[in-house]
């Protein structure tokens, strides 16, 4: 299968990446108008798309001051098209992402079974003493 990188989304190509959010415990809950919102207000979008018809089959998104801190989110590959090098591919991009290039410190959080794909990257649960944190709005 022919595929092509896109750094934009299509109104159509959005609705299929809510499509694959619903597909996913840790996106099922996330709806349209909140999606246009993040796409326009995260840094940097990679993502692929049939060569053929357009439609979404992989996306990861990264939020960044361009200089100290990036962290990758939403890494995810539409179910039948996984173990095709996709997610990888995604990874590279990210990594050699020209704007990128600068940013000192690559972020992102896994469930441990993922552990290993990420480490291919250089990415390390050894934070020392640093912990992940996290505050959930109360309407949320």
């Amino acid at each position: 299968m022919a595929f092509e990188a896109i750094n934009t989304l299509t109104d159509e190509q959005i609705q299929d990446l809510h499509t694959i959010y619903q597909s996913e415990w840790w996106t099922r809950d996330r709806q349209l108008l909140d999606i246009r919102l993040m796409l326009q207000r995260s840094d940097a979008i990679v993502a692929f798309c049939d060569a053929d018809s357009k439609r979404l089959i992989a996306f990861a998104r990264v939020i960044t001051d361009y200089v100290y801190k990036a962290l990758v989110l939403d890494v995810i590959v539409e179910a039948s098209h996984r173990k095709k090098g996709l997610g990888r591919n995604l990874m590279d991009r990210i990594i050699d992402h020209p704007s990128l290039k600068c940013v000192r410190h690559f972020e992102l959080y896994c469930h441990p079974e993922m552990v290993p794909f990420y480490q291919k990257w250089g990415f390390t649960e050894d934070l020392g003493e640093l912990r992940f944190m996290r505050r959930v709005h109360a309407s949320m």
